[in-house]
C-alpha cells in the first residue's frame, strides 16, 4: 500500500515536471501554476520534483522568459529604454550571454539589439569591457539569429574610427564575410550593413575588404552581384554604398569597371521618382559622395538617365494637399521634403563642382536659382548648408557670376544667413561671397551692405579656418574660381 502511494505521487511528479517541457508555451505556463499549487504544504512533493530535475528546467524558464519580457519592454517608448539602460540591464543582458543555452543567448541577444539600436542608448557601453566585443565575435555562428542581431548591434555600435578599428582588430571582417552568401536574406543584409559602416572613410578597412575572398570570390564582385537590378533595392543601395566608400578610401580606383559600370548607374537609378523618398535621398547622398573628388565620374554621372532633370524633382515634396486623400502619405512627405532637398542639393554641388557644362546645365534647370536661394533661408540648418554648398559649387563659374548670380542678387539671402550661423555655414558661405567679389564679378554691390564689417568681425574671431577667407582675395583664373 506504502509502495503504491509512492509510486502515485511519483508519476503525479514526474507528470509536472513534463508539462515543463511541453511545447506550447501555455500549457507550459498552466503546468508551472499547477506545479506550485500542488507543493504548498506537501514536502514530499516537493522531494520528488527537486530528485525529476524540476529546478534547472524552472530556473531555465525563469531566465529566458525574464529575457524575451525585457526584450518586449524595450520595444516601447525612448523612455523605457532610457529606464532599462539606467537598470544597468545592458551589463545584465551581457553577462547573461556566457550561459550554454542558445535559446537563452538569442534572447539575450534580442533584447540587446532593440536597446543598443535606440538613440537614446550610449554605445559606448559596448566597448567598457573588453571581453565583450570577442565573445560576441565568437557567438556570431551559432545560429542565424546570432549573426542577425550581433551584426545589427555591431552596425548601430559603429560610431567612430576608434569604434572600426575595435571591431576589425577582433576579426569583424572573418566573422562577417560568410555571412553574405547565408541562404537568410535578413543574414546577408545585416552582414552588407555591417560593411557599409566599416568601410566607411576607413582606409585600413576597405583595403583589407578588397582582398577578401568569399566562397572562391572576390567581395567586390558578390557587392556587384548584390546590385543587379533583380535584387531588393535595400540590397542594390547598400551594395553600392559599400564599393562607394572603398572607392573613397584609395582601395578601389574610380575608372574600375565596377565603379564606372555598376556603381555609379545604381546609384542613379535610386534617385528616380520611381523609387521610395527615403531611397532617393540616400541615393544621391551616396552618389554625391562617390563623384565629389573625380570630375570624370560628375561628367558621366550628368550625362546618366537625365541626372540632371530629374533631381528637380526632388523639389516637389510635400505634394499638394488638394490632390492628396491619405494623410498619412501627406506626413510622409513632409518628413522628408527637407532631406530630398538637402540631397538634391549636395548631388547638384558635387556635380557641378569642376566642369563648365555641368554647371550651365544645373543653372538652366526649371527654377533652379530660385530654390537654391529660398533653400538658403530654410528652417533646416542642413537644408541652409547644402544650399550654400551647391550656391559655392556654382559660384566657381565665372560665366555663372556674370549671369544666373546677378540676375538673381544671390549676395542678399547670403549676408543674412551670415547672422548667427554655425561655422560651418560661415566657412561655406565667406568663401562663396570671396567669389561674388571678385573684380571680374558684377556683385561687387555687396560691398555697399557692410560687408567690410562683417568680414572685420570675422577678422577678429578666433576662428583660424574663418580667417582664410576674408584675409583678401586669392588668385583665378578667368573660367574658374574658387
Amino acid at each position: 500500500h506504502i509502495l503504491c502511494v509512492v509510486g502515485e505521487v511519483t508519476a503525479t511528479s514526474r507528470h509536472y515536471v513534463d508539462r515543463l517541457f511541453h511545447p506550447d508555451p501555455q500549457k507550459v505556463l498552466q503546468g508551472v501554476i499547477d506545479m506550485k499549487n500542488a507543493v504548498i504544504g506537501n514536502n514530499k512533493q516537493k522531494a520528488n520534483l527537486i530528485v525529476l530535475g524540476a529546478v534547472p528546467r524552472l530556473l531555465y524558464l525563469l531566465q529566458t522568459e525574464c529575457a524575451v519580457v525585457l526584450g518586449s519592454l524595450a520595444m516601447g517608448t525612448e523612455n523605457n529604454i532610457k529606464s532599462l539602460v539606467d537598470c544597468h540591464i545592458i551589463p545584465a543582458l551581457l553577462q547573461g550571454l556566457v550561459c550554454p543555452d542558445l535559446i537563452f543567448i538569442e534572447a539575450c541577444l534580442r533584447c540587446l539589439r532593440t536597446v543598443f539600436i535606440s538613440p537614446v542608448t550610449p554605445v559606448q557601453l559596448l566597448y567598457t569591457d573588453p571581453t565583450v566585443i570577442p565573445h560576441l565575435m565568437s557567438l556570431m555562428s551559432r545560429s542565424p539569429r546570432t549573426q542577425d542581431y550581433i551584426t545589427q548591434i555591431f552596425s548601430h555600435c559603429c560610431k567612430s574610427p576608434e569604434h572600426q578599428t575595435v571591431l576589425f582588430n577582433h576579426g569583424a571582417i572573418q566573422n562577417i564575410a560568410p555571412m553574405l552568401i547565408s541562404p537568410s536574406y535578413k543574414v546577408r543584409m545585416q552582414a552588407l550593413k555591417c560593411f557599409s559602416v566599416l568601410a566607411y572613410e576607413n582606409t585600413q578597412v576597405s583595403m583589407t575588404l578588397v582582398n577578401v575572398l568569399v566562397d572562391g570570390e572576390l567581395l567586390s564582385q558578390v557587392f556587384v552581384r548584390m546590385m543587379q537590378r533583380d535584387r531588393p533595392i535595400e540590397m542594390q543601395l547598400t551594395a553600392a554604398k559599400c564599393l562607394t566608400y572603398m572607392c573613397r578610401a584609395g582601395a578601389i580606383r574610380t575608372d574600375d569597371r565596377c565603379i564606372v559600370l555598376k556603381t555609379l548607374p545604381c546609384l542613379v537609378r535610386m534617385c528616380s521618382k520611381e523609387r521610395l523618398l527615403e531611397e532617393r535621398v540616400e541615393g544621391a547622398e551616396s552618389l554625391a559622395y562617390l563623384m565629389e573628388p573625380d570630375v570624370e565620374l560628375q561628367r558621366i554621372a550628368s550625362v546618366t538617365d537625365h541626372l540632371v532633370a530629374m533631381l528637380a524633382d526632388y523639389f516637389k515634396y510635400p505634394s499638394s494637399v488638394s490632390t492628396i486623400t491619405d494623410i498619412k502619405r501627406l506626413d510622409h512627405d513632409l518628413k522628408h521634403a527637407h532631406e530630398l532637398r538637402q540631397a538634391a542639393f549636395k548631388l547638384y554641388a558635387s556635380l557641378g563642382s569642376n566642369d563648365e557644362d555641368i554647371r550651365k546645365k544645373i543653372t538652366e534647370t526649371e527654377n533652379m536659382m530660385d530654390r537654391i536661394v529660398s533653400g538658403l533661408s530654410e528652417s533646416s540648418i542642413k537644408v541652409r548648408l547644402a544650399a550654400v554648398r551647391c550656391l559655392h559649387s556654382l559660384s566657381r563659374s565665372v560665366q555663372q557670376l556674370r549671369t544666373s548670380f546677378h540676375d538673381h542678387a544671390v549676395w542678399k539671402p547670403l549676408m543674412k544667413l551670415l547672422q548667427n550661423a554655425p561655422d560651418e555655414v560661415l566657412v561655406m558661405a565667406s568663401s562663396t561671397l570671396c567669389n561674388l567679389l571678385l573684380e571680374f564679378s558684377p556683385s561687387k554691390e555687396v560691398r555697399r551692405a557692410a560687408i567690410r564689417h562683417y568680414y572685420c568681425s570675422l577678422v577678429a574671431g578666433s576662428n583660424t579656418t574663418l580667417l582664410l577667407f576674408p584675409s583678401g582675395r586669392q588668385q583665378y583664373d578667368t573660367t574658374t574660381v574658387t
